[in-house]
């Protein structure tokens, strides 16, 4: 039982890294000035873990249990929190609020959830030993998201599937520790029955990511979106009104066809400037 428990460390903590780079992704993308939204999304996260750990001393009975309830409780919350900024941001004026207390929200659950786990192990091993092995497999936990995110999950499922997969990774933690602690438990199929619908709702949602999108981004933009894709770099929004196109990076404006020659004029200009003088020197020469 105890290696499967270091792996549940492992992956929950993979799960509460990936929330934290989901929520500052998307605030960078949809309100820029990235060191600014990474900066303060990650102290306010971290803040929140802060926060869980102090409540943990306040659980002190049915641990297994109440660790589940905060496992559930991370797969739901931290698994639809890219969908619920997308929608804020498109649909309400208030994201900054919203994004910053479901930084907390999930914050404060991922700070729970450790030391709960502590407690749980301790059975299994001396004090020093249950330290060393949740803080290594906690710290492997970060590396590998730190190294996933970039690489694999945001170029390959998007910022929304990236937060409901690990959403359905906390459920299924949920459901392996039940199962774990089948003797020890009471109300045990009431939290699987809660799990089990955390993960078809979690499914359901990857499922539908692309009209979230499309729905948040009908109500972010003025005009028709004639086109979206998302790129493993980027998400490319084209709207279109009467004869003006727009270009869409990241919900920023690149260009508007109805002004876009200030800009390219301003950067072909120079270049045949130069190409005429060349000729003409060369000219001359001959």
């Amino acid at each position: 039982m105890a290696p499967a428990l270091l792996a549940a460390v492992l992956l929950i903590a993979t799960c509460g890294l990936v929330y934290e780079l989901v929520a500052g992704a998307l605030a960078s993308y949809l309100l820029g000035d990235s060191v600014t939204q990474f900066s303060t999304v990650i102290g306010a996260y971290l803040f929140a873990m802060g926060i869980g750990s102090w409540i943990s001393r306040y659980v002190t009975r049915a641990v297994v249990r109440q660790f589940v309830i905060v496992q559930i409780l991370i797969a739901v919350v931290g698994g639809f929190s890219s969908a619920t900024l997308f929608l804020a941001f498109g649909w309400t004026d208030v994201f900054r609020p919203i994004l910053y207390a479901l930084v907390v929200i999930v914050g404060t659950l991922v700070g729970l959830e450790i030391p709960l786990l502590m407690r749980i192990l301790r059975d299994r091993f001396e004090f020093k030993d249950v330290v060393a092995h949740v803080l290594t497999f906690d710290y492997l936990g970060a590396l590998v998201a730190s190294v996933l995110f970039p690489t694999i999950l945001v170029p390959q499922l998007g910022l929304l599937r990236a937060a409901m997969l690990f959403g359905l990774v906390n459920a299924v933690v949920a459901l392996w520790t039940l199962y774990l602690f089948r003797d020890a438990m009471t109300h045990r199929r009431s939290l699987a029955v809660m799990a089990s619908l955390a993960i078809v709702l979690l499914i359901g949602g990857m499922f539908a990511a692309n009209r979230v999108l499309d729905v948040a981004e009908s109500g972010l933009y003025a005009d028709e979106v004639i086109l979206a894709r998302t790129t493993p770099y980027q998400r490319i929004v084209v709207t279109a009104w009467r004869n003006d196109l727009r270009l869409f990076l990241n919900s920023h404006l690149q260009f508007s066809s109805r002004d876009e020659y200030r800009y390219h004029e301003s950067l072909v200009h120079p270049g045949l400037a130069a190409a005429r003088s060349e000729t003409g020197a060369r000219a001359r020469r001959r």
